[in-house]
């Protein structure tokens, strides 16, 4: 596969730094990625040249506008969905998340059920939960025990009374890429709205809300690689239904209703800048057949190397890897495992302290540790793989693993 890593490396400065004489190795993108050049000068730029509040009578403010309303088709071209009128900005993933169950619970009435996961991070979990504090009733999908949802069971608990399924589209703490589209059949034809939390799987496959058609869709620009601001899509027409919180002279219309406050828009150059960052990996006339196309030979690299890791983990008697096994099915390239007789935690400081910057505990998905029965040992070690990490990165984690059990 023709894919220059090395080349591609040099457009992040964070993977020059080392620790002691260990070229550091980062392996948490699942926490979030690194940076490139040019996102960052994006932002830098837009700090140098246009740094002004939205709607002004004069040029600084009349560039942030368009700053803000570029991002919109910039994420509405990574997200395949069908108008810029369908994306709003917040800080993160999990305020927008809230922000958005504040304003469902004022449609929801006593008795109405509500469908969260035991796979999912608690952002998608938590904001929905509080559904409950409006009379729903909340039921939790079980995870199998080689991480996959429960489908008969989430498919026996749908009904008239349904009136929402949150359902994460990728694990952040398996890699388990779930059957969104079959939930999606069964969510409509129960009547219930569906909200996705794509956090995990956007950074690592093509994202098509207008096939998917979910409600609502939640990522985070963070972990493809670009800055902290929350995405949020809405099914054309929807968010003008939902009452939101906002101040009297917030704009009433989509998208603007659920976005409260003055914007973040330095982040926002940085999130267009790295739309354009993965649509350079691709080839295409438009936008959009450049960012499938670009997205396309990043997860084919990216799963190469998750592959290979998780086949050299396996093969260490002491090492036990969790979730469906790559070839099963679609699977994002996050690695997760426990070592036996040793705390997951310990297990990744030491690693951290070899230049392996790797993860060890729940990652907020604390339902999969306690599904997995994890708890007292530290949970799970989380190697997560990014578009500029290496072969050899991978060799350096499964030798120091080794070198950990030795006596």
């Amino acid at each position: 596969m023709n894919f220059d890593v090395e080349r591609h490396r040099l457009d992040f400065p964070s993977l020059q730094r080392k620790v002691g004489d260990q070229p550091a190795a980062y392996l948490d993108g699942p926490g979030g990625t690194q940076v490139p050049r040019s996102v960052i000068a994006a932002i830098a730029r837009y700090y140098e040249t246009s740094n002004a509040n939205a709607h002004g009578p004069f040029v600084t403010s009349e560039e942030t506008d368009r700053i803000v309303e570029q991002t919109r088709e910039r994420m509405a071209a990574l997200l395949g969905a069908p108008s810029p009128a369908c994306i709003s900005f917040g800080a993160n993933m999990t305020s927008l998340a809230f922000a958005l169950a504040r304003g469902l619970s004022r449609l929801i009435a006593p008795g109405d059920e509500v469908i969260i996961t035991d796979l999912d991070h608690e952002a998608n979990r938590g904001p929905w939960q509080t559904l409950a504090e409006r009379g729903a009733v909340i039921h939790s999908v079980r995870m199998t025990p080689d991480g996959q949802l429960d489908m008969a069971q989430l498919q026996s608990l749908l009904s008239a009374k349904t009136k929402l399924v949150a359902v994460g589209y990728s694990s952040n703490s398996l890699g388990t890429v779930n059957d969104l589209a079959t939930i999606r059949e069964w969510s409509r034809a129960a009547g219930a709205w569906m909200i996705v939390d794509a956090v995990h799987y956007a950074p690592h496959f093509p994202v098509d809300v207008t096939t998917l058609d979910p409600d609502f869709l939640l990522c985070s620009a963070y972990k493809f690689y670009g800055p902290h601001v929350g995405i949020l899509y809405t099914r054309p027409g929807l968010l003008d239904q939902v009452q939101t919180d906002r101040l009297r002279p917030q704009s009433a219309e989509s998208p603007y209703r659920i976005e409260t406050g003055t914007l973040n828009f330095a982040a926002l150059a940085g999130v267009s800048a790295a739309v354009d960052y993965l649509a350079g990996y691709g080839e295409g006339e438009t936008l959009r057949e450049r960012i499938i196309h670009g997205m396309t030979r990043i997860h084919a690299y990216e799963e190469e190397l998750a592959r290979h890791l998780c086949e050299q983990l396996s093969a260490i008697p002491q090492v036990t890897v969790y979730g469906q096994r790559f070839g099963a099915g679609l699977r994002a390239p996050t690695v997760s495992f426990t070592v036996a007789g040793a705390d997951s935690g310990e297990v990744a400081k030491r690693l951290g302290e070899q230049g392996l910057f790797v993860w060890g505990g729940h990652f907020y998905a604390m339902r999969v540790v306690e599904s997995l029965g994890l708890e007292k040992t530290g949970g799970l070690v989380r190697v997560g793989i990014s578009l500029y990490n290496t072969r050899e990165e991978i060799e350096r984690v499964c030798q120091c693993v080794e070198e950990l059990l030795r006596p």
